[in-house]
This record gives structure tokens, C-alpha cells and sequence, in this order.
């Protein structure tokens, strides 16, 4: 059996998770501690990222790397085209939304923790040593979260900078492809390494960004005027609709 190796809340693994999907392949998707999974990935694999998949003798840690390994021993639902040129820009615009994970990842997390613990509440998951030990794991880990992001104001400051000018260009690559897909004429690895990396800014339904009816009333300030500019972009509602119509997920994303 397939394991792919997880943080729910990544979008990095979301990404991961419907490159499994789309290639209609079964798997399991297993939590990991953060923190603690250094150890592990860094034996299996060399590194310390997550995602990271266990196809029967084979580990291969990164979304990206992922995606290749997919395409090169199950060719069959390719996330990129043969042709040189469509291959090309999607692995461009895959290397765009890498970096665009990093910030959207550093501004939402400052953004959502200082409205509340939505995002440790997913961390933790439902089960486990952190879920057993709440009172004491909780501000642990986000103590190591606001850490290893780097959430200082500064940081945060400028990720939304940076943020805003690859969404810019991202959307004008949708428009110059006439905007149903970003390559080609059909979902590949570009679209769905876009939409998952935007999710969270949109809280997606039936990811791990969708939002709870407590949440809800919490759901303002810069978080909500983001989410509203990025919807009134075309590649705001394009993330939307692929994500209603081509988004067929086979397994819960919350994990064992």
C-alpha cells in the first residue's frame, strides 16, 4: 500500500494528496508530529520536508519530485504534456506556486493565529500524544510554528508583498491561456500545484482551510479582505471551479 507522509494542514501536502488523486491511485495518508518528524524523513529519505511517499520500496520526499515519479512509473493521467513547450511552462509555473506556498503559508498562519487556534487545532490532530496532552502541547507548538515560519511582523510584511506579485503573474498567465487552465487544454501538474497552494486563501470546501461555523464569525479583518480580492481576480474563480469540478478526492485528508 501507498503511504504518503503528512501535515493535514500543509498545502504542500494537499498538492501532494490530489497528484495521487488524479492519478487514481490508492494510498493512506499518515500524520506526522512536526518537530518530531525530522528524524523520520531524514532516515527515509535525506531531508527533512513533508510530503513525502512510500510506493512500495521507493521514498520520495517534495510535491514536485512527487509529481515526477508519478508521471515516469504511472504515465497513464499525465500531469505534463509531451510537447517540449507545454512542458516547460508548467514546470514553471509548478516553481511559482513552490515559492508562493512559502508565503502564503507565513501570512495566513500569522493572520489565523491572531484571531484564534484554528490552524494548531489541524496540527494536532483529532487523535495522538498532541490531541492526549493538549494544555501542554498546544502552546509548544505554537511556539515552533511561529519559529520555523518566521511569523514576525516583518516577515509577514513582506511575504504579502511578495505573495500578491506572483498571484499577479500567476493571473495573467491564466488570462494569456484564455483562462480555463494555466497550460494546455486539460488539468495538469500546474493547475493543481496552483489551486492547492491558493486554498487556504479562499478556505476551500472540503479542505483543511474550510471554515467551521465558530470560525465563521472570526472571519474578517485582513484574512476576509484578502479572500474577497483574491475572488475578484480570474484566478480566484478559477481556483473555485477547478476545485468544484476537477477536485476528486479519494481519502480524507485528515490522516490515520
Amino acid at each position: 500500500m501507498r503511504v504518503l507522509y503528512q501535515f493535514p494542514l500543509s498545502h504542500y501536502c494537499e498538492k501532494a494528496r490530489w497528484l495521487l488523486d488524479h492519478k487514481e491511485l490508492d494510498y493512506v495518508a499518515h500524520n506526522l508530529i512536526p518537530g518530531v518528524h525530522r528524524a523520520f524523513t531524514y532516515l527515509k529519505s535525506g531531508q527533512y520536508f513533508l510530503p513525502m511517499l512510500k510506493d512500495d520500496k521507493r521514498w520520495v520526499a517534495d510535491s514536485t519530485k512527487i509529481a515526477l515519479y508519478l508521471d515516469a512509473t504511472y504515465p497513464e493521467h499525465a500531469l505534463l504534456r509531451r510537447d517540449e513547450n507545454l512542458r516547460k511552462q508548467a514546470l514553471e509555473i509548478d516553481e511559482l506556486a513552490g515559492e508562493l506556498g512559502v508565503h502564503v503559508r507565513r501570512w495566513t498562519l500569522a493572520q489565523a493565529l491572531s484571531i484564534g487556534d484554528h490552524p494548531l487545532e489541524i496540527m494536532m490532530g483529532e487523535q495522538g500524544y498532541l490531541r492526549q496532552f493538549e494544555k501542554i502541547s498546544k502552546p509548544i507548538l505554537k511556539s515552533l510554528v511561529s519559529t520555523n515560519y518566521k511569523l514576525n511582523p516583518e516577515k509577514v510584511e513582506k511575504s504579502k508583498v511578495r505573495m500578491t506579485a506572483l498571484i499577479r503573474d500567476l493571473n495573467q498567465r491564466l488570462i494569456d491561456n484564455q483562462g480555463r487552465y494555466l497550460v494546455g487544454d486539460r488539468l495538469g501538474l500546474a493547475d493543481i500545484a496552483v489551486c492547492s497552494i491558493l486554498a487556504p486563501l479562499l478556505v476551500i470546501k472540503g479542505t483543511p482551510w474550510e471554515l467551521e461555523n465558530d470560525d465563521i464569525e472570526q472571519f474578517s479583518g485582513e484574512l476576509k479582505a484578502y479572500h474577497d480580492y483574491l475572488l475578484d481576480l480570474p484566478i480566484g474563480q478559477y481556483v473555485q471551479r477547478i476545485y468544484a469540478t476537477e477536485r476528486n478526492a479519494r481519502i480524507d485528508w485528515r490522516g490515520l
